[in-house]
């Protein structure tokens, strides 16, 4: 292993990738309630927004996955952010058009560019260092991560709500925001073609005994639960802050969506914060127990979001966002963790799982027509539950040629005992 000193470079430029695909999912809520303003469209059609970010991690992951392997980390980071600034750029013809469907694709293919940096960078973070500290180096990474996130609703609700309330002409404002984003993106991408990155092989990193047992992917158990997890707690994470607004604007306290913006804002300045309370918390208690204490914790909060009311309620559902910061770097480190050369296609296949992020906001835009918003919240409570039982059960390292392996030694000496 290289000396902790060489990594510090690229550990400072992967950790701006996590700021900027925060910035962009910080803003995917703000544009989920303006549209529905703007471009008169249902809650649950909004939701599609939502559908079209994450089904790209689903579709673009895996190949993601496979071209990263086979070129490098570096190549990986590029293609993404390529791809980001493209989707940002045909953010400006979608607005000239006002048209939902071309904004579902410049989103698509924005997201398709995260979904390559956060294939290359989540792995690449935990190998740059040593595996007993993957989960605290990913966390700190995720933080800024949750920088971009608040930012993201700070602008959204100043420039997308601060001005008309309706029209397309506020349009304006989100293809201006989306041309500066691309810049940046581009920007990023030039520091990355001009610095040298470590290559780093994982397969290196474990030992020949570890090779041998490692006969498939599939066969790590903890790898699956991951997936698993990961899928609902993304579910969980999209679902609550999509709707988010809806909910403040129809508890009859006369909140505006430009107030309501400023309170996602405030709650992913907890969620950020949570990042980087949880970081430090992670060097004295294991992972895996604080992700069982927050997921039990937001099963009730989640409990409080559907039942209560006034605004008791609101920062119910705030609090939420601080017990979920830790989750999905931590059942990310966690699924990866021992899985050598694999590493890098089992970072593709979590990833993937991010598809649940796309699929059950629609399913609670779908309850929050037909009953109510705050009743839409009992998904993500179950969402919560799975979670749980992978900070419990599911995060062990086991997989099943090392029960096999284990049951044939048992039984050896077993019968050596029976012979003597």
């Amino acid at each position: 292993m290289k000396n902790k000193q060489n990594f510090r470079l690229p550990i400072i430029l992967v950790t701006s990738l996590f700021f900027l695909w925060g910035l962009a999912y910080g803003l995917l809520d703000v544009l989920n309630k303006h549209f529905q303003v703007t471009l008169n469209i249902t809650k649950q059609r909004s939701t599609l927004l939502q559908a079209a970010y994450f089904g790209a991690y689903f579709l673009v992951a895996l190949p993601a996955g496979i071209l990263i392997n086979k070129l490098s980390y570096k190549k990986g980071i590029i293609i993404g952010l390529l791809l980001y600034a493209s989707g940002a750029l045909l953010f400006y013809p979608s607005a000239q058009n006002a048209s939902f469907p071309f904004f579902l694709l410049a989103l698509f293919i924005l997201a398709s560019g995260l979904t390559f940096l956060e294939t290359a960078a989540n792995p690449y973070m935990t190998v740059l260092g040593t595996s007993e500290t993957s989960a605290f180096r990913l966390n700190l990474a995720q933080s800024f991560n949750g920088v971009g996130s608040f930012l993201g609703p700070i602008i959204g609700g100043a420039l997308f709500f601060g001005k008309a309330t309706s029209g397309t002409s506020n349009l304006d404002s989100v293809k201006y925001v989306y041309i500066i984003i691309a810049a940046v993106v581009i920007l990023v991408m030039f520091l990355f073609l001009r610095t040298p990155m470590p290559e780093i092989k994982e397969e290196d990193l474990v030992t020949e005994k570890q090779v041998q047992k490692s006969k498939s992917l599939f066969q790590h158990t903890h790898f699956i639960w991951a997936f698993v997890a990961q899928f609902f707690y993304v579910a969980a994470q999209v679902g609550i802050a999509a709707l988010f607004i809806n909910y403040c604007t129809e508890k009859g306290l006369g909140i505006t969506n430009e107030k309501a913006s400023y309170f996602l804002s405030a709650s992913l300045v907890l969620f950020t914060a949570g990042r980087f309370a949880g970081t430090a918390i992670m060097k004295v208690v294991p992972p895996n127990k604080l992700l069982a204490v927050y997921a039990i914790i937001n099963i009730g909060l989640c409990g409080g979001v559907i039942w209560l009311s006034g605004m008791i309620s609101i920062y119910t559902l705030m609090a939420i966002f601080f017990f979920e910061s830790i989750m999905f770097p931590t059942i990310f480190a966690l699924g990866v963790r021992n899985l050598g050369a694999y590493t890098k296609r089992g970072a593709s296949f979590i990833i993937m799982s991010i598809v649940g992020g796309a699929l059950v906001p629609y399913v609670m835009g779908g309850l929050a027509q037909r009953y109510s918003t705050a009743f839409s919240y009992i998904v993500p409570l179950i969402c919560f539950v799975f979670v749980f039982l992978f900070a419990i059960y599911g995060y062990k390292i086991n997989n099943f040629m090392d029960s096999a392996a284990e049951q044939r030694d048992a039984d050896e000496r077993s019968v050596a005992t029976n012979v003597l």
